[in-house]
């Protein structure tokens, strides 16, 4: 009897060790926070605009997705033809800073690209394809760690992408603004079912304290509509009127974007 006894006590122990095993190996970890480079091209005319174009649809994303990165979003200011200010926005992300670090030393052996991106890459001083370029990096939010793709059954020629900048006074009040993102914010865009493509942690840049984030709509009207839920809806009332996230931001920068044909989404 003790035998028997003995064999259905480590049977026992033996089925709740492999179930624990099970369960534990079942136990996955959040997603590491991906960086994000925006570049920025300031371009002056049609001739800027189509260099680039050509640059970036035919050797530099081609370049991008031969190095593993599959999804990078190239926009161009709304109503590019009558904007003041024009520009083109290229959005990488990478899962490391090694893989940001080491980007530009790997496409440099790339001889497809360097033979497609000839115009621009051997420009003369005096005939650049753009006015300026600037590079902005960031970190994905805790909440949202990973860049989103959204999905839509418009085509492209419709879609709205809205690039926010927000920026705070202070690094610690730039902190408060981000944890009022990860903790609320973000949720209520989520629900509302404004489709938001990354938040981001500037790390390096012209402006800072300050965090960037951008949200997608099918089209204007749908836009328009989200915001109005948005500004209206009962948690962001009560957040907003919150004492401890009182001016935890003091400039906003909103700037509406459009997709190239190009773009990966």
């Amino acid at each position: 009897m003790k035998l028997k006894s003995f064999l259905i006590t480590a049977a026992a122990l033996l089925l709740f060790a492999n179930s624990y095993t099970v369960k534990a190996s079942e136990v996955t970890k959040p997603p590491k926070r991906q960086y994000y480079q925006l570049i920025v091209y300031h371009v002056a005319n049609k001739s800027h605009e189509q260099r680039l174009d050509k640059y970036l649809s035919e050797a530099y994303l081609p370049a991008l997705h031969r190095q593993g990165i599959k999804t990078i979003g190239v926009f161009k200011t709304a109503n590019m033809d009558t904007a003041t200010n024009k520009r083109m926005y290229v959005l990488i992300p990478f899962s490391s800073l090694m893989a940001f670090g080491d980007l530009e030393n790997n496409i440099a052996k790339d001889k497809e690209l360097a033979q497609k991106g000839s115009d621009y890459i051997n420009a003369p001083n005096n005939d650049a394809p753009y006015t300026r370029k600037e590079s902005i990096l960031m970190q994905a939010f805790e909440g949202m760690p990973q860049l989103k793709q959204p999905e839509f059954a418009e085509p492209k020629t419709e879609r709205i992408y809205e690039l926010r900048s927000y920026e705070s006074a202070t690094e610690k009040l730039y902190r408060n603004k981000v944890d009022m993102f990860n903790i609320d914010e973000m949720e209520i865009f989520e629900r509302i079912g404004s489709k938001p493509v990354f938040y981001g942690e500037v790390i390096a840049g012209s402006r800072m304290p300050n965090l960037m984030y951008m949200t997608s709509y099918s089209n204007k009207i749908s836009r328009d509509e989200q915001w109005k839920k948005f500004g209206s809806d009962p948690k962001w009332k009560e957040i907003s009127g919150m004492e401890k996230y009182k001016n935890n931001m003091d400039k906003a920068d909103v700037i509406f974007l459009s997709p190239t044909a190009y773009s990966d989404y």
